[in-house]
């Protein structure tokens, strides 16, 4: 049976290859190499952190313009930073240290702008009563204009238009700023309801971020089925694919190799089987002669005996020993030895074994030899199959465990307790803010009340001027004296005469109020507003070792006591500016490393795989042993089967090396396919994470907005308030001198010059 089996992997060898195209065989079934795992679930956030005036824009630049002309020095980030650290308390109570002195003269000169129009608005709050009780009392001395008496000038009509265009500009100023600090005041209290809006908003785009969380999370977990279901295809479908795959990749190798010896042998195959039916032939002939010899030897030795006894009779006669004869019979009697069978047939071995071993090739069935063989190659995906049958079965079982290693994982997070409270928390804080409400409508009446206040000692001082001017010009009668005005043009001049009394006694007052939130508004402005949008505020808040000497970074110092995590004040606004995931945004990663729990999972599949291909190189290898057996126990064939047996080894060498190699590159692909599911979730849900899952705009929205609220509403409004009226408070000086000019011109006189003809009529 070695003959035969020797026989079949020959054959196999050399016709494979050409029967390949005839053989239909099962097709290597591509893997489903990407993943479909669809989009993270996000909700709508509605809040839009962004603020556009509108038309008292104009009068906000204009407040921001003046503002820098105070104040036109950078934000002064390294001062803060020092008055920070000094926490304030030691500057002052060791103000007498040079280094505090000198950080006492940068803050000075910082704020030079401010200290200049504080000082002054101060001097103007406390010289302007003085001034006001002094003018008073020179004028009850008939002094500073209070001598009820007029000398005639020749340019009194033109001085008297001046001041009238003068008083008439001031007024149409002070009027300017009025409406303006009028219009701030009415934007701030109309902003109220884009504030309630605003917060109902950031409060609406919590709920909505805790809400929408925990189905993120178990949107992410769920998708581990459709990696699972993936793996267990390619796991259920080994033999179609990766035994697919190795046949498809050997056959490249073996049909040409095989295809080049079968070119080369095909003729030497047929002289083969032509010696072994020479070969047949010639044992049978040999049997038959051998036998036929060997029965003729018996009876030729019976009939040499036979003679050799009548020819020793015959020598014994007397005839042969006359002289004549005696010489002829011993010449005979000397060769009589010699009759006697040379070959000796019987020691022939029987060759009946050899002609049954060549019968029993001979009878074989060489187109059913190369059937087998062929399907033996094309059996390769079952072989894989059964191979790996154990194999799968283990990663299944890894699969169930990572699994169950994901679902207890994710109860690691409190997320649904955590957001849960958080729930709770914003709608306790909701009702809170529902319920100081009316505390703050209430606030800011009494604020509105102030302000109009405020408005109103301008306007009231506007009235005068204007009705001092209305009734001034239209009863100004230019041919009467001073001592015979009418009325209606004395009425304009104590009219004029009145507003500055109330200039002298609400002046200060505005000033002094105007000054104070001078200070605080401009000082917000340049040291708060103006930083954040530049964000300049966050690179001070990050300088390290501010809020703790030992700490680099306070937000993980608080959060993960890390201070070192590179986990900045800027780094979170902007991420969540971005609408990133919070889990990237405060390196949640930190805390709960998924992907490192997920890539040791993996790593443990990756090495249980590592083992789809030694069974079947092993059980390949046997095709080589097998040919060199046949070469062992075929040693007796003639020198055409060994030539053609030298030619299948080289083929198969060259078969063998290529079959490792592809088998190994082929199980890798296959197990790399197996991991890249697992690492394409992975990819997934650390992009999900970062992007999609617990996105934190309204973190940022949150900033936002209280940057909107306490810059663009209240503190532009409160700034762009001061400014309006304290450019009337400021214009009031030059209105009381040019009211008290010009109601000179008004007023009726008790006393007159003498008339002068020459000179014309008085004015």
């Amino acid at each position: 049976m070695l003959w035969k089996t020797g026989l079949i992997f020959l054959c196999w060898g050399l016709t494979s290859g050409e029967l390949q195209d005839r053989q239909s065989a099962t097709p290597a079934a591509p893997a489903r190499t990407t993943l479909d795992l669809g989009s993270v679930p996000s909700g709508v956030y509605d809040t839009v952190a962004y603020y556009e005036p509108g038309g008292i824009g104009i009068l906000f630049n204009m407040m921001h313009a003046f503002l820098y002309v105070v104040q036109p020095n950078p934000f002064p980030e390294d001062l803060v930073v020092r008055v920070a650290k000094d926490k304030f308390g030691a500057i002052q109570s060791e103000y007498q240290k040079p280094e505090n002195i000198v950080l006492t003269l940068q803050v000075i000169y910082y704020e030079l702008g401010f200290v200049v129009c504080a000082a002054l608005g101060l001097l103007f709050t406390v010289l302007l009563p003085l001034v006001g009780l002094l003018f008073c009392l020179c004028r009850c001395c008939d002094n500073c204009g209070g001598e009820m008496h007029q000398r005639q000038r020749k340019n009194a009509d033109c001085l008297r238009g001046l001041l009238t265009t003068l008083l008439l500009t001031t007024t149409f100023i002070i009027t300017a700023g009025v409406l303006c600090a009028y219009a701030a005041n009415q934007n701030l209290s109309s902003q109220l309801k884009s504030m309630r809006r605003l917060v109902k908003s950031n409060l609406k785009d919590l709920h909505t971020f805790a809400n929408q969380t925990p189905a993120q999370i178990d949107y992410l977990i769920s998708k581990y089925d459709t990696v699972k279901q993936h793996v267990l295809h390619d796991l259920e479908n080994v033999g179609v694919i990766l035994g697919g795959r190795i046949h498809e990749e050997l056959g490249k190798d073996v049909q040409p190799a095989l295809d080049g010896v079968l070119s080369m042998t095909e003729i030497k195959v047929e002289k083969a089987i032509k010696a072994m039916r020479d070969t047949k032939d010639a044992l049978e002939n040999v049997s038959l002669s051998l036998e036929t010899l060997q029965e003729g030897t018996v009876k030729l030795q019976a009939n040499l005996s036979l003679v050799r006894g009548s020819l020793s009779n015959a020598l014994n006669d007397p005839v042969c020993t006359d002289t004549l004869s005696n010489e002829i019979c011993r010449n005979i009697r000397n060769t009589l030895p010699k009759l006697e069978i040379a070959a000796n047939y019987s020691s022939l071995s029987d060759v009946t074994d050899q002609l049954d071993k060549v019968n029993e090739v001979l009878k074989t069935d060489l187109g059913q030899i190369v059937e087998k063989g062929f399907a033996s190659f094309n059996h390769t995906p079952n072989l894989v199959t059964d191979q790996t049958r154990n194999i799968v079965e283990g990663v299944k079982v890894l699969l169930e465990d990572v699994g169950s290693n994901v679902t207890t994982f994710t109860k690691l997070f409190p997320v649904h307790s955590t957001l849960t409270n958080f729930t709770k928390m914003i709608s306790h804080t909701h009702s809170q803010i529902e319920d100081i409400y009316p505390q703050v409508d209430q606030m800011d009446f009494y604020r509105w009340i102030c302000c109009i206040t405020l408005c109103c000692m301008v306007v009231l001082i506007l009235a005068f001027n204007f009705l001092g001017l209305l009734c001034g010009i239209l009863g100004f009668d230019r041919h009467a004296t001073p001592t015979t005005r009418g009325c209606v043009s004395n009425t304009g001049g104590n009219l004029l005469m009145a507003g500055v009394g109330f200039s002298f006694l609400f002046s200060w007052v505005l000033m002094g109020v105007i000054t104070a939130l001078f200070l605080a508004g401009g000082n917000l402005e340049k040291l708060v507003c103006e930083p954040f949008q530049t964000r300049q505020l966050f690179k001070v808040l990050d300088t390290p070792n501010l809020v703790n000497s030992a700490w680099k970074n306070f937000i993980p110092g608080y959060l993960y006591n890390d201070p070192e995590m590179d986990l900045t004040a800027y780094s979170l606004y902007s991420n969540c500016k971005d609408n990133r995931g919070i889990y990237s945004a405060l390196h949640l990663d930190k805390v709960f490393n998924i992907s490192a729990f997920f890539n040791t999972s993996v790593v443990s599949g990756s090495r249980l795989c590592s083992c789809a291909h030694a069974k079947y190189v092993k059980a390949r290898s046997t095709l080589n042993q097998s040919i060199r057996l046949l070469e062992r126990i075929s040693s007796d064939l003639p020198v055409r089967v060994r030539d053609v047996l030298a030619a299948v080894d080289a083929a198969q060498y060259l078969i063998s090396q290529n079959s490792t190699f592809v088998i190994n590159q082929e199980t890798e692909k296959y197990k790399q396919t197996i991991i890249g599911y697992f690492k394409q979730y992975i990819n997934w849900i650390r992009t999900s994470l970062a992007q999609e899952v617990a996105t934190c705009k309204p973190l940022s929205n949150i900033v936002d907005t209280a940057e909107i609220l306490g810059c663009s509403f209240l503190l532009d409004s409160m700034n762009t308030f001061w400014f309006g009226l304290g450019c009337s408070t400021l214009f009031l000086l030059p209105s009381i001198i040019l009211s008290v000019k010009l109601a000179k011109f008004y007023r009726r006189m008790d006393t007159e010059d003498v008339y002068d003809d020459d000179i014309g009529n008085w004015n």
